[in-house]
């Protein structure tokens, strides 16, 4: 008897690093029911989109690569199903039903851990198109396996789910739930677990990274947790992404400085400096708390890294209030910078204040900040020529000049700039030194000691 081929799932995962890991979750559990990973859709038997409805654009993101593959449903007559997971059906599930009719299931945010229940459904003669969309509660732990790409040097780890801020843009409750944080335990037990697969690097994230253990009766401080994650062998890197500023405290501040594995690197996305427009956003921090906090953080930590994300054009920044942020950046010089053009999003608070500012004129702000920000890290970079410093080699590099591309400790993926290094004998996933000896408004370059 000739035995069936297993079913291919193909994986579409948008949005942030925290969507990833639900991505590389859903298909641990597919591959551990029998099903194969393909790293195309062309062959797939599902398609998988986990999508992201944070603001327009990623919604709009989500939209194409959903309606390219009903497209190619409908053009190409090929009987392969497409499942729509993540933020975006969360949101809009039960109503794209209706409108996207190539689109077999649409599952919400709350069911990750049910994947393969789901999919087996699909399979069933009697089966009828759905949205399930639940209230999101699901907390991964680290039974929950997770198909990473092999070649990876790095690995993201998520320490907690959802948040409890409730800033007046943002839709993030309503789409993830209220804060929930995994036990320490837990954390530690699937680090290790990704310091034996090889990552030498552990991203830590999570909505509000430095909310982590609030809502734990045992309240355990994320100082802590990093503290003990350091003792992992293996581990060569730990990064900290999501600090809100509010919560940022001196024991963890001093624990970077101490802690020889954790980069020198926060990402604090602070969003304003404006006390009008950051109360208007219920950021629950003033000018003066975050001014403070940066001043601590580089007291404490001489080295570090800071990145941080603004938005421009919230409903009430003036000319000035516009002003005085573009200020602030000049006078801060943050080593990474992004920015957002505020998005108004049905259901949040900010969508219903008055004064809402046009798509041009947030283009405009957004512009003219990133331009003053190339000038900034541009002149930071060039300080780094003639420095030492630890790479992580990730690929072969693209430029016919340089071997390799990979980060610096000052560098995050995706989101921060690429050091390219000369030099023949180093291997993937390794940690090299090198010496700076160029630098442009973004990247480094340099020889491998």
């Amino acid at each position: 008897m000739k035995k069936e081929k297993p079913q291919r799932v193909h994986f579409i995962s948008l949005g942030c690093p925290k969507n990833l890991i639900d991505s590389e979750v859903m298909a641990g559990l597919l591959n551990k029911s029998g099903r194969q990973s393909t790293q195309t859709s062309e062959n797939a038997d599902i398609v998988i989109v986990n999508t992201c409805g944070f603001i327009d654009a990623a919604k709009e993101e989500s939209l194409e690569e959903i309606l390219t593959l009903a497209q190619q449903k409908k053009q190409n007559g090929r009987d392969f199903k497409i499942v729509v997971a993540g933020c975006l059906a969360q949101r809009y599930g039960k109503e794209l039903l209706a409108e996207i009719p190539e689109v077999d299931l649409f599952i919400g945010t709350g069911e990750v851990g049910n994947i393969v229940r789901y999919v087996n459904n699909l399979g069933k003669t009697d089966y009828r198109r759905t949205s399930i969309i639940s209230k999101p509660q699901f907390l991964m732990n680290y039974h929950h396996p997770r198909i990473i790409p092999a070649k990876a040097a790095f690995t993201y780890l998520k320490i907690s789910e959802g948040c409890s801020n409730r800033c007046s843009y943002c839709v993030i409750p309503a789409l993830r739930g209220k804060a929930r944080s995994r036990m320490p335990k837990d954390i530690l037990r699937e680090a290790e677990n990704l310091a034996a697969q090889g990552f030498k690097e552990i991203i830590i994230t999570g909505q509000d990274t430095t909310a982590y253990g609030k809502d734990l009766k045992s309240r355990p401080r994320l100082s802590d947790l990093l503290k003990d994650m350091a003792q992992i062998k293996g581990i060569k890197w730990i990064r900290l992404l999501y600090a809100h500023p509010a919560h940022v405290t001196e024991d963890l501040l001093a624990t970077m400085a101490d802690t020889r594995k954790i980069c020198p690197y926060i990402d604090l996305p602070i969003q304003h400096i404006d006390d009008y427009i950051l109360k208007s956003m219920n950021r629950g921090v003033t000018a003066a708390q975050i001014k403070a906090v940066i001043t601590r953080a580089k007291q404490i930590i001489p080295d570090l890294a800071l990145r941080t994300s603004l938005i421009v054009g919230f409903p009430g920044e003036t000319q000035n209030r516009f002003a005085k942020l573009l200020d602030f950046v000049r006078e801060t010089k943050f080593d990474h910078l992004g920015v957002f053009t505020y998005s108004r999003e049905e259901g949040t608070a900010a969508a219903k204040i008055k004064s809402q500012i046009s798509k041009k004129e947030k283009e405009r702000r957004r512009d003219l900040i990133m331009s003053e920000q190339a000038v900034i890290s541009h002149s930071i970079n060039q300080c780094l020529i003639g420095s030492l410093q630890e790479v992580l080699i990730e690929e072969k590099s693209d430029r016919p000049d340089f071997d390799f591309a990979g980060r610096c400790n000052r560098q995050a993926p995706e989101i921060d700039g690429i050091t390219y290094l000369k030099g023949a004998n180093a291997k993937i996933g390794s940690i090299v030194k090198c010496k700076v000896i160029d630098a442009d408004d973004y990247d480094l370059f340099g020889k491998i000691i």
